[in-house]
């Protein structure tokens, strides 16, 4: 698994109802499956990953998360999870609404647009940056709503969401020694990882 579902993974308690949305090839469905015996399910735009999810046996099924969430009753699972998808979604702000009507608790992952790396290039070659996470030319990138780990910290204040716990890592898994310190997070952090829930 990436290093996100790993460390998503860790924030999950065993037996939870849990709902991954933009599941991809169902890797964090399985291992939640697996080690922590969870009723995990999964809701998937890319056909070819719902295939792949559903031949291994995982409950995973097409829908789109900018439009298929209304459909879910209120409170019905104990976390939703969004995995590096925020970024790729239309309507961000109401997927998250809906991720926290759904659910109790929302995990959310997503790559920091505000990482140094990201920064540097953009001024030195004056194109669009990539790395190992942002790693898909602009022209073919489903990257439409890119954020920085401040944005995002700000759209939760503005809609009143309680961050529970928050992590900035790399891409191999190094937990950001200035976990503490947002303004340094957003500037060393590649990726940030962020487990809410509603006041």
């Amino acid at each position: 698994m990436r290093v996100d579902q790993r460390l998503i993974a860790e924030m999950i308690h065993p037996r939870a109802r849990v709902l991954d949305v933009g599941s991809g090839d169902g890797a964090l469905i399985d291992y939640l499956y697996r080690t922590r015996a969870c009723d995990a399910r999964g809701i998937e735009l890319n056909m070819q990953d719902v295939t792949h999810s559903v031949a291994h046996g995982l409950p995973v099924i097409h829908g789109d998360a900018d439009h298929d969430l209304a459909d879910y009753p209120d409170q019905v699972f104990d976390y939703v999870v969004l995995q590096r998808t925020l970024q790729a979604v239309e309507r961000p702000r109401e997927v998250l609404r809906q991720m926290l009507r759904i659910g109790r608790y929302a995990i959310v992952s997503f790559p920091n647009f505000g990482y140094w790396r990201l920064r540097l290039q953009l001024l030195t070659t004056g194109r669009m940056p990539m790395t190992t996470v942002w790693n898909t030319p602009w022209y073919v990138t489903p990257n439409i709503h890119p954020c920085t780990i401040r944005d995002f910290i700000a759209l939760c204040d503005e809609e009143g969401y309680v961050v529970k716990k928050w992590l900035a890592v790399d891409e191999e898994g190094s937990r950001a020694p200035w976990r503490r310190s947002i303004r340094l997070a957003n500037l060393f952090g590649e990726q940030a990882l962020f487990l809410l829930r509603k006041k």
